[in-house]
C-alpha cells in the first residue's frame, strides 16, 4: 500500500474533520475531492461511511456555530470579512442574502451545494436573529444531505473500481496525486474567475472623491443604492439623492434610465461586487454610462462625505418602487 494512502487511512477521520472545518471557516481549500476519495474508500471497507459522515458533520458543526455566533454579535461586518476570504465574492453576499431572504431557514438545506453560500449562510442566519436551535436543525440537516450526496457519489466510483482490479491498483498508486491535482485545479479556476471579475470592475469604477465633485458642481447623476435590507441595519442612511432599488428591479426598469448622464451604483460588498455585476448587466442592455462606486457605501462614509436619511415609503402598495429620478 502506498505510504500516502496508508497515512490517509490511518488519520482519515481527523483529516476529514480538519479539512472541512478549515474550508467552512473560509480557507479556500476545496473539500469536494477529498470527500469523493473518502467515499470511494468506503466501498472497499477501508473506511466506515457513518464515521466519514460524522467527521464531516462535526467539522461543519464547529465552523458554522462559530460563524453563526460572530454574525449574531457583529452583523454585516463579519459577512463582509468572510466574503473577502472567499473566492466567490463576485456574487457571494448578494446571492446569499437574496436566497436566504426568499427561503428563510430552508436555505440552509441546500447552502452547502452552492458555491459561495455554504460559509456565508451561518453568519447571515445569526445576523437575522434566527434562533440557534432552529439554525442548528436546518444547518446540520443540510450538511448531512451534502455529505451523503458527495460520499455516495465517491462510493459509487469505488464500487466501479472494485470490479476492475487493475484500475484499483492504478488508483491506489496515484490517488494522492489525483486529489492534489483536483484541489489545485478547482482552486486555480476560482482564482482565475475572481481575478477576471475584479479586472472588469477596476476599469469602470468611480472614486468617491470624483462623485462628490460631480455632485458639488451640480452635475446631474443617477445614484442607486443596491444594498440588501439586511445591510441597512447598521446605517439606514444613503448617499445624497440616492434611490433604493434592488439589482433585479433596476435591470427590469433599465428603459427608464437616462442614457445621457452618469449612473452610479453602490453596495456594501467587497470589491463593489453587486454594483459591478449590475453595472455590467446594464451595459449589456444599452446603459453605457454606468459605474460602480469605489469602496461602496463604507468608503464614502469613512471619508466623511454627506449622507442623508431615506424618506419612508408609504406601506401600500407593497410592490411600490420609487421612480428613477435625477440628482442635481
Amino acid at each position: 500500500m502506498p505510504i500516502a494512502i496508508g497515512f490517509f487511512l490511518h488519520y482519515a477521520y481527523l483529516i476529514l474533520f480538519g479539512w472541512v472545518l478549515l474550508e467552512q471557516l473560509g480557507i479556500p481549500i476545496p473539500s469536494l475531492p477529498i470527500l469523493l476519495v473518502a467515499g470511494s474508500l468506503t466501498a472497499t471497507n477501508k473506511l466506515s461511511l457513518p464515521l466519514v459522515l460524522l467527521a464531516v458533520v462535526a467539522g461543519c458543526f464547529v465552523s458554522d456555530t462559530i460563524w453563526y455566533l460572530l454574525g449574531k454579535r457583529f452583523g454585516g461586518s463579519v459577512v463582509k470579512l468572510l466574503c473577502k476570504l472567499s473566492l466567490e465574492s463576485s456574487t457571494c453576499v448578494r446571492k446569499t442574502e437574496i436566497y436566504f431572504t426568499k427561503r428563510g431557514p430552508q436555505a440552509l438545506l441546500l447552502a452547502k451545494f452552492i458555491p459561495g453560500l455554504g460559509s456565508l449562510a451561518p453568519p447571515i442566519a445569526g445576523q437575522t436573529g434566527m434562533r440557534y436551535r432552529l439554525f442548528l436543525a436546518y444547518d446540520m440537516a443540510g450538511v448531512l444531505l451534502w455529505a451523503v450526496a458527495v460520499c455516495v457519489a465517491g462510493r459509487f466510483f469505488g464500487e466501479v473500481v472494485i470490479r476492475q482490479p487493475q484500475a484499483l491498483s492504478w488508483t491506489g498508486h496515484f490517488a494522492l496525486i489525483l486529489v492534489v491535482l483536483a484541489v489545485v485545479a478547482l482552486l486555480a479556476y476560482r482564482i482565475w474567475k475572481q481575478r477576471s471579475f475584479l479586472r472588469a470592475v477596476k476599469t469602470a469604477r468611480v472614486a468617491p472623491e470624483e462623485l462628490k465633485e460631480m455632485l458639488d458642481s451640480g452635475e446631474k447623476v443617477v445614484i442607486v443604492d443596491l444594498r440588501h435590507p439586511l445591510d441597512y441595519l447598521p446605517d439606514p442612511r444613503v448617499l445624497p439623492g440616492a434611490l433604493r432599488i434592488s439589482p433585479d428591479a433596476l435591470i427590469e426598469r433599465s428603459g427608464e434610465i437616462p442614457r445621457d448622464r452618469d449612473v452610479v451604483l453602490y453596495c456594501t460588498c467587497p470589491s463593489e461586487a453587486s454594483a459591478a455585476k449590475t453595472a455590467m448587466r446594464l451595459r449589456q442592455v444599452g446603459v453605457r454610462r454606468v459605474r460602480p462606486l469605489l469602496g461602496g457605501f463604507d468608503r464614502w462614509k469613512k471619508l466623511g462625505f454627506p449622507l442623508e436619511d431615506y424618506p419612508e415609503e408609504p406601506a401600500p402598495p407593497a410592490a411600490h418602487t420609487p421612480p428613477i429620478a435625477l440628482h442635481g
